[in-house]
């Protein structure tokens, strides 16, 4: 797994491109490392990968939500899924990218280390989530994917980002409501 500095996220970019032209099947996923792990989120969510950059810092917000960007005049919500997934301190560095995402008809970012590749899970590479009980909550965990060696956790970003505990859908809509009456302005 090599994670690419942002140089090569417009090549990527142009992969991603590609592959939804080709395909609106599921199966096509990012691969994102953060903590050493690899986590998969469905191409088709993916509106553009970014630069990490500063964020509008929201008071009494989790630690998890960044703060909030202007993106071409909307309001979008930042996630830093190494800390929401308790996966050590975050560092931000010339690989940190943002993935703007569209899910449940919102505009998300996520923050991850890097953006490693673009793979394809054959339906026979995939298996259900584990169930490992109160424990260790799978809900947001779509599957598993083996590819060669690697182990790819397949993330269900829609339902992660519409938990109870993100509450990111009702955060958009209330800054992007408030935006709007200001005229955009942030």
């Amino acid at each position: 797994m090599r994670p690419c500095p942002l140089a090569r996220v417009t090549r990527l970019w142009r992969t991603i491109s590609q592959i939804r032209a080709r395909s609106k099947r599921r199966g096509n996923c990012w691969c994102l490392p953060p903590g050493g792990e690899e986590y998969g989120i469905d191409i088709l969510k993916v509106q553009e990968i970014r630069g990490y950059d500063s964020v509008t810092r929201l008071a009494r917000a989790p630690a998890f939500i960044k703060g909030v960007i202007n993106l071409r005049g909307g309001i979008v919500p930042i996630v830093d899924l190494r800390v929401k997934f308790d996966l050590g301190e975050p560092v931000y560095n010339a690989f940190t990218v943002v993935i703007i995402l569209n899910v449940c008809q919102r505009t998300v970012g996520v923050v991850v280390d890097a953006v490693s590749d673009v793979i394809s899970l054959q339906p026979q590479a995939r298996r259900a989530a584990p169930e490992l009980g109160a424990l260790v909550d799978t809900t947001y965990i779509e599957g598993l994917g083996a590819l060669d060696e690697r182990m790819i956790i397949v993330l269900d970003i829609e339902r992660l980002m519409s938990s109870e505990d993100m509450a990111l859908m009702d955060v958009a809509r209330t800054l992007g409501n408030g935006a709007e009456a200001r005229g955009n302005a942030v």
